[in-house]
């Protein structure tokens, strides 16, 4: 299936595309420089994009530390430098920036144009049903690129705070915001979803994939405060329900370029 015109896309970059997941704050430049180089290639297309991203190591290991996917504990210590929750939710926060403004620099630098709509900012609560004005997507300058990702975010009292998995932003965009066609999962190590794990030599490519069908895939406890694999494939297929067409990747330029055009590329398609 080819492009039309007009066509609007969300395209989810994982944290574990952009950062190394194993080392604090550690951005993949030349990744970052190339998954910019095929959003600036999109908008000359003609293509709208929204980029959700994830957080990788600028967010979870310290948000794993200090639990704060779970809300305020007093009695969490989570090291790090850090004395309390608060501290490590200011900190994460300023981490996530950093990770934003080197995906926004390199952007900048192709020309493309971006608006930042950190999650703390109209966001309250964690999950699919988070509360938040989505229409903020819906109502971007013609040649802008919105941008927002995970993040932590304000819940109600007595959470105080949780983690809003850029998995449910993608989610939300791409079902809320009207002539959204398609939404795009840009991963950092797999083609899309496999028949057995990373690394194993007989894991082949599932081309298609629908809830019900079997998978298989790493949820990191000690990294991961968002639900892996396992969130992606449900929210995925939670679009593909409402009409979305559905890809997971690997986060190779020319990859993005051609599932975001809704060309044949490597890649599982998500089938409601």
């Amino acid at each position: 299936m080819g492009q039309t015109d007009d066509e609007k896309v969300v395209i989810k970059l994982g944290g574990g595309l952009l950062s190394d997941k194993s080392s604090l704050c550690t951005a993949k430049h030349g990744v970052i420089s190339e998954v910019a180089s095929a959003i600036a290639e999109l908008g000359r297309r003609g293509i709208s994009v929204i980029i959700v991203h994830g957080a990788g190591s600028f967010g979870h290991l310290k948000a794993r530390a200090w639990q704060l996917h779970l809300g305020r504990n007093d009695a969490v210590n989570g090291g790090m430098g850090l004395e309390c929750q608060d501290e490590a939710v200011s900190s994460v926060h300023r981490d996530m920036d950093e990770l934003n403004a080197i995906l926004v620099a390199e952007l900048s630098l192709r020309g493309v144009v971006t608006t930042i709509h950190p999650p703390r900012q109209w966001v309250i609560g964690t999950g699919a049903g988070f509360k938040g004005e989505i229409s903020r997507f819906a109502t971007s300058i013609p040649g802008q690129v919105p941008i927002t990702f995970g993040d932590v975010v304000p819940c109600d009292p007595p959470k105080d705070f949780g983690i809003l998995s850029g998995d449910d932003l993608v989610y939300r965009i791409g079902t809320e915001v009207p002539g959204v066609s398609r939404i795009i999962f840009a991963m950092g190590d797999v083609d899309g979803i496999m028949t057995g794990l990373p690394g194993d030599d007989a894991s082949r490519l599932l081309n298609t994939w629908r809830p019900g069908e079997s998978l298989i895939g790493e949820h990191h406890e000690n990294f991961d405060v968002t639900g892996g694999i396992y969130l992606k494939v449900e929210r995925a297929s939670q679009a593909a329900a409402n009409g979305i067409e559905v890809m997971m990747i690997k986060g190779l330029g020319e990859r993005i370029i051609a599932a975001a055009c809704g060309e044949d590329c490597v890649g599982t398609r998500i089938i409601a």
